[in-house]
């Protein structure tokens, strides 16, 4: 089975590296060049740079054209592996492989279809997240279901971290889907439509901190917009994201302050700040221009945050 392989994310090396250790890869489709750095300089992405390590073929358009189907074409695949591409396929593409194509998506469908459903699970406070294997389809995540594996969500994870963990869960799911092709044992499900939620692409402004809301729901926005675009609020007229914060036990705190306002420090989780409901412990900030700090280290210079308030 030849596998042409599409990705372009940190999120699809594991894919990558694993599938090119099992199985036949005829090409790798992938984003193209970008410029990055200081100095501007065009760097291939990850995805990229590794498909040349290991000698692949590599296809990195700027579109999905006639001319790139045809060069595709000449490789000769089976089937197309999809994890976080980034581009919607066309019939015309998708007639390219014989055996159709599949994707590694980061959440339990119809749970979260889109773009961005590792934030998305966060920000919702689900008790349970995953990955699924599922067929590629016209419709964007509507394909049926191949595998799925799914992890408890201990309240604390970042994007950062469920998508480090759900690349390699992915990997795994996938490999396991295409043994199961190749000995005509898979067994596809279709989804339920009438469950399905979708979340759309994220934006920078969702990052900015709405203090009236609840510190359940500020922290989980913390942990869900981490690494980007990174929760924040202002300081002196200043930018400030909050990289680390938690619930705070609140029931020995005073609760008539406005939402915002920096009620003062627990010397071992950090600055307590008043939210519409209950308290949010911070224990990590970057202040505007600065590095990222603990919240000793920020205290230390700026000891004055304590009683002021956030978002003014």
């Amino acid at each position: 089975m030849r596998i042409l392989f599409a990705g372009s994310p940190l999120f699809a090396l594991p894919s990558l590296e694993m599938i090119a250790g099992e199985f036949p890869v005829c090409g790798v489709l992938t984003a193209p060049d970008k410029r990055a750095g200081r100095g501007k300089s065009i760097v291939p992405g990850i995805v990229k740079q590794k498909a040349l390590s290991l000698s692949l073929k590599v296809f990195d358009p700027v579109i999905l054209d006639d001319n790139l189907i045809a060069e595709i074409k000449k490789v000769n695949p089976d089937i197309m592996v999809v994890a976080a591409y980034g581009k919607i396929f066309k019939e015309a593409f998708l007639s390219i492989f014989p055996q159709g194509g599949i994707n590694i998506h980061p959440s339990l469908l119809p749970r979260f279809r889109g773009p961005s459903p590792i934030p998305a699970a966060i920000l919702a406070g689900e008790s349970e997240s995953g990955v699924t294997i599922q067929r590629l389809a016209l419709k964007m995540d509507q394909g049926n279901i191949l595998m799925q594996k799914s992890v408890p969500l201990r309240g604390t994870e970042t994007t950062l971290d469920l998508t480090e963990e759900f690349s390699h869960l992915g990997a795994i799911a996938v490999i396991e889907v295409l043994k199961a092709m190749e000995n005509n044992t898979i067994k596809e499900t279709p989804q339920d439509h009438d469950a399905a939620t979708y979340c759309k692409l994220i934006k920078k402004e969702q990052g900015k901190i709405d203090w009236n809301e609840g510190a359940e729901y500020i922290d989980r926005q913390v942990r869900a917009y981490f690494p980007w675009p990174m929760a924040y609020t202002s300081f002196k007229e200043m930018q400030l994201l909050i990289t680390k914060a938690s619930v705070y036990d609140s029931s020995h705190c005073q609760h008539d302050h406005k939402p915002g306002h920096v009620v003062g420090i627990d010397n071992k989780k950090g600055f307590l700040i008043q939210t519409g409901k209950g308290i949010l412990c911070v224990a990590g900030l970057k202040l505007q221009a600065k590095r990222e700090m603990n919240f000793k280290d920020f205290y230390n210079g700026h000891k004055d945050i304590i009683n002021t308030r956030l978002g003014e």
